[in-house]
């Protein structure tokens, strides 16, 4: 399973943590994954890579940066949890090939679950879509089911408590038509 297929559907999360149609560039998962890192430590045995020193992941339109970067196959050599750790972690990607901003999604700890569908985004926890963004100590996203949850991150040590969540939503723009 490519990193960059569900990565995104997490960062797409729209003004009220509602459905999107359209998550990722479709190509992207047809790209090369690029990483850069001053440091790598390979376990092909235990199926462990880790990535120290400005980590720089990109593959498309896709890009995750981070102090540290693990990322942990299962037997079958699939990814299985990608853990991005900085200070701040940092997630890009473009939904849509016309978009003229890429979502971005920032967290002191940001986890891929391959298996489980899901993301996760721990400790000073944002994510901004087309101006609008939403704010808490954690936000996870059900990437299959599409379902999101932010609030406190409760059995996590976190920074920067905050136990309410923030979400600012733009209103719509009318267009030059409907505007008539």
């Amino acid at each position: 399973m490519s990193l960059v297929k569900t990565l995104p559907l997490l960062l797409s999360l729209s003004a009220a943590l509602g459905s999107v149609s359209a998550w990722a560039l479709p190509n992207d998962t047809e790209q090369p994954i690029r990483i850069q890192a001053n440091e790598a430590q390979l376990d092909d045995k235990k199926g462990v890579a880790t990535y120290k020193g400005d980590v720089i992941i990109t593959q498309g339109s896709m890009k995750i940066t981070g102090n540290t970067v693990t990322i942990t196959r299962n037997a079958a050599g699939e990814i299985d949890v990608v853990t991005s750790i900085g200070n701040l972690a940092y997630f890009e990607q473009l939904q849509k090939a016309t978009d003229p901003v890429p979502v971005k999604a920032y967290a002191v700890t940001i986890q891929y679950h391959a298996p489980q569908n899901r993301i996760v985004l721990i400790d000073k926890a944002k994510v901004i879509n087309d101006g609008n963004t939403t704010e808490g100590e954690k936000i996870v996203y059900d990437t299959v089911k599409q379902v999101a949850n932010a609030g406190r991150a409760n059995g996590s040590s976190v920074t920067a408590p905050r136990p309410r969540i923030d979400m600012v939503i733009q209103p719509k723009k009318k267009t030059d038509a409907k505007a008539k």
